[in-house]
């Protein structure tokens, strides 16, 4: 089952940019910015990328997001991340990025937007995938980086940009706050994809869907709890973006033994299986339909089923789509 989902094409659709840098990549983001507190040697990285909840992951996190103060720095790291979801057989991924953090610490949004295009561009050309941006808000940093998350996002239109999300922390950060920003996105034809339901209880996922309009949902998994949300998602056809080891590793579920995922799937809800943040979390896409296989039990044709769930629950376009299914089908 290993070699067959090793090979297997695969979409990815919860995936964050920064935190896919690979450990060599990160190490060598510090060693250009050596008054980084985050280790230059990647086997370092192991020790560092260990956290002690959901809030030391995101100072952990940030601290990384740190470390990317120049286009060049930007660039590569967008290459490096298509590169290494190739060697896993990704033909397509909705990469999740936060270009408020690096608007912020000094990189201009149009240099930004230049450096992720150009190294999109790059990647399809050597790596043979194909990579699309979700803008998402940063959570913790509130109103005012949403307002600059969606002008950027609207007024320089990246040609890769297919959705928009809200990510961060979910304690203490009310989805409701930022509905006019994703009513303004969704009007210019980007698709809702906000996080909820991770760390906090199923009323993150109603809000996002009452008032985001959300079309899907990150992580989720509180919907476990909630027998009339489940019917809720099955009725409207919200897909879940499940990412297991992401949430044993940021401890909102305990173990991979006590995961969600089979009462999710057992009450009809479409889920697809995600890495989130793979090299600080330890795992792969790869390792996480192995996770997932286990879970459900599932035999060859299961693992090909979850893998055409999330290229129909994907943006691609229609041609990516078919081209897809059809390596699927015949794997």
């Amino acid at each position: 089952m290993r070699d067959f989902i090793a090979a297997l094409p695969k979409a990815e659709l919860h995936v964050h940019h920064v935190g896919s840098a690979s450990p060599d990549t990160v190490a060598q983001l510090a060693a250009r910015h050596p008054d980084s507190p985050v280790p230059t040697d990647p086997e370092a990285l192991a020790d560092y990328f260990t956290f002690t909840d959901f809030a030391h992951f995101i100072e952990v996190y940030l601290s990384v997001v740190d470390l990317l103060r120049t286009p060049e720095d930007i660039w590569t790291l967008t290459h490096e991340v298509g590169r290494d979801l190739a060697a896993q057989n990704v033909r397509y991924a909705e990469l999740t990025m936060t270009p408020y953090t690096s608007i912020v610490r000094g990189i201009p949004a149009e240099a930004y937007v230049e450096a992720i295009e150009d190294a999109r561009r790059a990647a399809e050309r050597d790596f043979g995938l194909v990579l699309r941006w979700i803008f998402d808000i940063p959570g913790e940093s509130g109103v005012p980086s949403a307002d600059v998350t969606v002008d950027t996002a609207l007024r320089l239109r990246p040609e890769a940009l297919v959705g928009f999300g809200l990510g961060g922390p979910e304690q203490g950060v009310p989805r409701p706050q930022f509905a006019e920003h994703f009513a303004r996105a969704r009007a210019a034809g980007l698709h809702s994809v906000p996080h909820a339901g991770e760390s906090t209880g199923p009323q993150s996922i109603w809000d996002s869907l009452d008032h985001l309009g959300a079309e899907r949902i990150g992580h989720g998994i509180a919907a476990a709890q909630d027998p009339a949300l489940l019917q809720r998602l099955v009725d409207d056809g919200i897909v879940l973006e499940v990412c297991p080891t992401s949430n044993v590793r940021t401890r909102s579920v305990p173990s991979i033994a006590e995961h969600p995922l089979p009462q999710l799937v057992d009450a009809g809800v479409a889920v697809t299986i995600n890495s989130d943040d793979p090299p600080m979390f330890g795992t792969t896409l790869t390792r996480e339909y192995e996770i997932a296989a286990d879970l459900l039990g599932l035999d060859r044709a299961g693992v090909k089923r979850l893998a055409l769930t999330a290229v129909d629950a994907s943006f691609a376009p229609d041609d990516v789509k078919a081209r897809l299914r059809a390596e699927i089908a015949a794997a």
